[in-house]
Parts: C-alpha cells; sequence; structure tokens
C-alpha cells in the first residue's frame, strides 16, 4: 500500500509478493509479551499443528522492569525476561528431566539480598537442589555459562555499586550470561531453546536482535510522557514530585534516590534519565493506579530521552513475509504489542495483503495502559492503536477506520461484563468480522478464555478461502 494525495491508503504490492505467488506463505506469527500469552500457547500450538506450519512468537525487549532492571542497570543490554518465560514455557511435556528444567530456569531467588546471594553461590558451585533431575551434560553446560555471568559480576564490582540478587530469575540470568559469552542476543537464545528442546517448527524472535537497552516512552492525551515500560504499565514508586512535599514524601524520597544513582558506576553512562536508571525490582500488577489520561502514542527513545527510529530484526521481517496468518495476543497492549508493531519495516510487512488472516485476540480487562477507568478503551480502540502503530512504522498519517482492516481482519472476543465494548455494526462496517467466545469465570474477576472455544475459533478462520469475500458475514462460537 502507499499513501495518495489526500493520505489514504490504496494497496501496493510489495516486492516480495512475486515471490509469495511461487512460495505459498505457511507461517504463523504471534504478536505477545510474556506471561499473559503464556496461558494460551498450546492454542497457538494447535492452530500451528493444524495447518502444518510454523510458529514464530515475536516478542519485545523493552521491559526494564522487575529482575531485569538490575541485569540491565549492571550489564546494560535489552530486557530479556519475556523471552526466557516464552522459551521456558515452550519446554515439552515429555519426561522429568523437562520438569527439573523448567523448574531451573523459572526459579526466582529470595527477595532479601543475602539469602538470595547465598543460594547464588550455592547454584554455582553445583550443590543446590535445583540441580536434581538435570542430566550431567546439561548441568555442565548451564554451570559453565552461569559461572561466566558470575565472573562478569566481580569484574563490575565497585564500593558504589554492586549486583543485588534479590529476587533475581534464573534463566534471565543465564540468558544474560550467554548473550555476553557469545556477543549475541539470538544466539543465547538459540542455546536456551536447545537446552529446552523448543521444538524445531517454533521460534521465538526478539522483535530487535541487540546487545544494548531499548526504551520505550508513551505520550498521553494530557501531553504527559511517561519514560520506561516499567512506568507505563505497573510502576514501583510515584514519578512526579508535588509542591511544597515534606522531606519524606515519595518524590522527595526519589530524587535522594536519583543522586545516589548517579554516584554509582553501572552500565548507564553519564546523563542517562533517572527513570530507566532507578531500581525496579518490585512493583505489583494487582494494584494499578488509573494513568491521567489515556495513552496516544508510543516510541522509542535513547536513554537520554531523544525519540529514535530502529529497524526490526530481520527475522521477524523474514518470518512475516513467510506468514499467512497474524495474531496479536492477549497481554498489555501498549508494552507487549505496540512495541513490536511500531519498528521499521513491521508495519509494511503486516500491511501485506498476502496475509490471509490478522486476528485480535481480545483482552478480557481493561488494565492501566487501556484506562483510565473514565475512559475505557473499546475493542475498535485497540484495533485503532495496532494500526496506528503500523502506520507509525510506515511513517503514513494515522489511518481512518475503513482502513483498519489493513491490519486487523478479525476480531475475537469474550462476552464478558469485563471486556472492553465491542460495537459489532462498527466492525462489521469497517470490514472486521467480530467473532463471540463465551469464556470460564475465575475468582469472580471475569472471563477467561476456554482453550478449546479459542482453537475452534482460530482453526474455523486460518482455514477459510474467502477473506473479504463478504464484509458483512458474523460468526458466534460458543465454548
Amino acid at each position: 500500500m502507499a499513501a495518495n494525495a489526500n493520505g489514504r491508503l490504496t494497496p501496493l504490492r510489495t516486492v516480495s509478493e512475486p515471490q509469495d505467488v511461487a512460495s505459498p506463505r505457511i507461517g504463523v506469527v504471534v504478536f505477545s509479551g510474556g506471561s499473559a500469552a503464556n496461558s494460551i500457547v498450546d492454542v497457538f500450538e494447535h492452530v500451528r499443528a493444524a495447518n502444518h506450519s510454523t510458529l514464530s512468537y515475536v516478542i519485545p525487549v523493552s521491559d526494564n522492569g522487575g529482575s531485569s532492571s538490575e541485569l540491565i542497570r549492571v550489564f546494560g543490554g535489552p530486557g530479556i525476561g519475556d523471552l526466557r518465560s516464552r522459551l521456558v514455557r515452550l519446554i515439552p511435556k515429555h519426561d522429568e528431566e523437562a520438569s527439573a528444567i523448567k523448574h531451573f530456569f523459572n526459579y526466582r531467588l529470595p527477595k532479601s539480598y543475602e539469602p538470595a546471594r547465598a543460594e547464588w553461590l550455592d547454584i554455582i558451585e553445583s550443590t543446590h537442589s535445583l540441580w536434581v533431575g538435570v542430566s550431567s551434560p546439561k548441568k555442565e553446560l548451564i554451570r559453565s555459562i552461569l559461572n561466566t555471568i558470575n565472573l562478569e559480576m566481580l569484574k563490575r564490582l565497585r564500593p558504589t555499586s554492586r549486583f543485588d540478587f534479590s529476587g533475581a530469575s534464573i534463566g534471565n540470568l543465564f540468558l544474560t550470561g550467554a548473550r555476553l559469552f557469545t556477543g549475541s542476543l539470538e544466539a543465547a537464545i538459540y542455546l536456551l531453546s536447545s537446552i529446552c528442546a523448543v521444538p524445531p517448527t517454533v521460534s521465538v524472535l526478539p522483535v530487535v536482535n541487540t546487545n544494548f537497552a531499548f526504551h520505550i516512552a508513551a505520550g498521553l492525551a494530557n501531553g504527559t510522557v511517561i519514560t520506561g515500560q516499567n512506568n507505563i504499565s505497573h510502576p514501583s514508586a510515584p514519578t512526579r514530585a508535588v509542591p511544597g512535599e515534606s522531606p519524606m514524601s515519595p518524590g522527595s524520597i526519589a530524587r535522594r534516590d536519583a543522586e545516589e544513582q548517579d554516584k554509582a558506576e553501572d552500565a548507564n553512562g553519564p546523563g542517562t534519565l533517572p527513570d530507566l536508571r532507578k531500581a525496579a525490582l518490585t512493583f505489583s500488577k494487582d494494584h494499578e493506579e488509573d494513568l491521567p489520561a489515556r495513552i496516544e502514542r508510543l516510541w522509542y527513545i535513547n536513554p537520554y530521552g531523544n525519540q529514535i527510529s530502529y529497524p526490526a530484526n530481520p527475522r521477524v521481517i523474514d518470518a512475516l513475509n513467510n506468514a499467512s496468518c497474524i495474531i496479536y495476543s492477549i497481554g498489555s497492549l501498549f508494552t507487549s504489542i505496540v512495541p513490536s508493531l511500531i519498528l521499521r519495516g513491521v508495519g509494511q510487512a503486516v500491511s501485506s495483503t498476502m496475509i490471509r488472516s490478522k486476528i485480535l485476540i481480545l483482552n478480557g480487562t481493561i488494565d492501566r495502559e487501556t484506562g483510565p477507568s473514565t475512559d475505557p478503551y473499546t475493542a475498535m480502540d485497540f484495533v485503532g492503536a495496532i494500526a496506528n502503530a503500523c502506520c507509525e512504522s510506515r511513517g503514513l498519517p494515522q489511518p481512518t477506520q475503513d482502513q483498519y482492516w489493513y491490519y486487523v481482519t478479525h476480531l475475537v472476543y469474550l462476552e464478558s461484563p469485563t471486556t472492553p465494548r465491542v460495537d459489532r455494526e462498527a466492525f462489521s462496517v469497517a470490514g472486521i468480522e467480530a467473532i463471540r467466545l463465551y469464556g470460564r469465570g475465575e475468582n469472580g474477576k471475569g472471563g477467561r478464555y476456554d482453550a478449546k472455544a479459542l482453537t475452534q475459533a482460530l482453526e474455523a478462520i486460518v482455514g477459510r478461502k474467502d477473506l473479504k469475500s463478504d464484509k458483512t458475514r458474523r460468526n458466534t462460537l460458543i465454548g
């Protein structure tokens, strides 16, 4: 597609499309983050198997919260928590060693420094009970990488700075150690994939293949700019001072913390934004304050807060150019999905008319990113955010609603009181098919997708041959 004189999108054959005619597209690409999409990984595998296709998970690397924040502070590099989470989730359930490996890489050290450091030493010295069930060859391979990162910790030890083991993920430590040893994020992912026996038909792709930290910023409708993924999705402390505040107020404490950070020698250069340097080892996803206004736009920034434009991992573009289906998974819209879409090259690849199905699985609830509670996102707002991000990637103006179908062709949603509002008539007019499912409740917090019903819905969409032949067609599947 290209923009005409009025800024509207018109179909345009891409350079790769002549190859598509001779080599049919057989891939399924899933845009997702970590934990939320992990709950429906088996659904995606069923869809892949039913279509005898490949399956590629595209994962952002901009997470700077939790134990990833300490790894980024000390070693630099991308946020790898979601990559580790997906790789470990994909471990086949076939024997006791697989269970032991999964437990090992998901394990987190105690939340207090001294007990955490003691357990870490037990692990690298091979005396910890975590090693039970892990075969000797894998054990020694894993230990060699963990000892590599332990040596790097000692080399970076300074009077003003030390690595904080509190709550550290062993899998994250392994991935970082493998990246430092090989000099390549994708090599580290390949090593962990091999140890976890991830099937060769499934790939976990970082949206950027990098050895540097990548950060995001969000612009709100009221003009506020929030820097850093952790501050956008679940901040661990207030980030703005209050006039007349006391010395013990959160804002004053935060400023003093920033001054202490300036004295520390770590992987952050002089002048790095304080919000990107501060520790974020602890946070809660259960008690999130509303944003003061809606998120209107997301972009990448360098450590000094300047906007940057960057190309996506070439392997991600190759996967999209081989895809017959794209799925935008459940999860955080602006910190799990949009960061992958705004990179250069992604929007153009997604817009290809050779991709028959572009499916959004709508979240079952509204979160901090799609609020505030007084003005929550509708289902069409979710679709609009995806379309806007793809156009941002292409350097085009925001699309009109009747152009959304270039980026989303199907909406799958739950019939639940907590689900974002779905205007089925508006979706019909926009040429996007809305498919309703009835899910399962959990602790009174609203619906969750039933795996069997979701699998049936996705297989029905992916198997169709008449995409866009009838914009008014509707389908309701009951789980």
